[in-house]
């Protein structure tokens, strides 16, 4: 591993694998989890407890499991990968498609008390690592989870990636928006570029009316204000994860500047930095192919990889099994 921090640039989609896996055949099991803080909805395709870690996916705020991640793992090169893997989905609390809004004056968890519920669900599913993706408060949530529980991540992609709490002029920014805008447009911008907003996209577009819908919307603010609450995660290059991240953020994504700034807190000999060229603020949804292929990259450094793949003409050739 090199010892400076590494800037990707990946300009062109390529074929990452060959051959495709159906993803019908990956057994899928719905569960609400209780958890010393709370019930926890989370999703599992695969077979559970393997030799390799799990993949582990938390989402942003205003989207769900489904929502934020099914493009990604749903893309046909992306099943190469993870047919060998188990995946699990945790919805955050109350962020599930079709859950019940929860009632006035309903305590919800802080970014540190979600982060506490992961273990028991790793436990229910008899998993002892994973490999953590998470986007914007997901990210938030599985660095805090990482820190607190170092040996049970093996690797890191944290997409939109802000490890700083809101200052002051922020905070009042937020407050003016909160009167300015509807809670629907406020998490819109969270979300997406203002390109992408200009633009009014088909995905922007399916974004408002699932929010602006949203039988738990009372929810999604909850989930909202608990993260412009956050605490700074107070990374530094001393005081670090211990394992492989990779950083992820579209060149025209709202949280790009608050990515670099993350990038230079982090030990450069264990993180890779991937600035999405033409990509706004959702890549996972809008450049699966680069991120699939980056994400091959990432779990091949790790030491996972089934079989030999020919990538851009050259053949990777496969690493054991840790």
């Amino acid at each position: 591993m090199t010892t400076e921090m590494q800037e990707i640039a990946i300009t062109e989609d390529k074929p990452l694998l060959t051959g495709q896996a159906d993803a019908k055949c990956l057994p899928l099991q719905e569960h609400s989890i209780e958890t010393p803080h709370g019930v926890v909805h989370a999703t599992l395709h695969g077979a559970g407890a393997t030799r390799r870690p799990a993949i582990l996916t938390l989402h942003d705020v205003g989207q769900d499991s489904k929502s934020c991640f099914s493009t990604l793992f749903k893309f046909e090169e992306m099943q190469e990968i993870v047919k060998n893997f188990t995946l699990i989905h945790i919805d955050t609390p109350g962020q599930e498609e079709g859950a019940a809004a929860y009632p006035a004056g309903y305590q919800y968890p802080s970014m540190e008390t979600i982060a506490e519920m992961i273990p028991t669900v790793l436990q229910f599913f008899n998993i002892r690592t994973v490999i953590g993706v998470g986007v914007g408060a997901g990210a938030y949530i599985l660095s805090k989870f990482t820190l607190a529980n170092p040996d049970s991540v093996e690797g890191l992609v944290l997409i939109n990636i802000d490890i700083q709490a809101r200052g002051w002029i922020d905070w009042a920014a937020q407050k003016l928006s909160s009167v300015t805008s509807s809670l629907t447009e406020q998490i819109l911008t969270h979300l997406f570029s203002q390109e992408e907003m200009s633009a009014n996209t088909d995905l922007v577009q399916s974004h408002r009316d699932r929010i602006s819908k949203a039988s738990n919307l009372v929810n999604i603010e909850l989930l909202w204000k608990n993260y412009n609450s956050r605490r700074d995660l107070n990374i530094d290059r001393n005081s670090t994860f211990k394992c492989p991240v990779m950083l992820v953020v579209g060149d025209q994504a709202p949280y790009e500047d608050a990515a670099v700034e993350c990038n230079s807190k982090m030990d450069p000999t264990t993180t890779s930095f991937l600035k999405m060229a033409d990509a706004g603020g959702q890549p996972q949804l809008t450049q699966p192919a680069k991120l699939t292929e980056a994400f091959k990259y990432f779990i091949q450094g790790m030491g996972y990889s089934k079989c030999p793949v020919e990538v851009g003409g050259l053949e990777i050739r496969q690493k054991a099994d840790k």
